[in-house]
């Protein structure tokens, strides 16, 4: 069973860890993720912008962005409860 988002700020918690699991490549030694804090970026920009007018878009927004990252934040990862 996959674990279940209540809140905005658990799907944003959410798709910062799922990035850096699904895409370890992309985090540097030194743990930083330009490409990755890039993704978040938008996607947090084009959530908020769906959030504030309560448009009926809001989930094809968040499905479109993390296609174009290829994340998918409903995978189960081992390391995470």
């Amino acid at each position: 069973m996959a674990h279940q988002v209540h809140t905005y700020t658990e799907l944003r918690q959410k798709i910062h860890n799922d990035l850096r699991l699904q895409h370890p490549e992309w985090v540097q030694p030194n743990g930083e993720s330009p490409i990755c804090d890039s993704y978040e970026a938008r996607l947090i920009e084009e959530l908020d912008s769906f959030r504030r007018t309560g448009s009926s878009e809001f989930v094809a927004a968040i499905q479109r962005t993390l296609q174009q990252a290829n994340v998918n934040p409903f995978i189960r990862h081992s390391s995470i409860e």
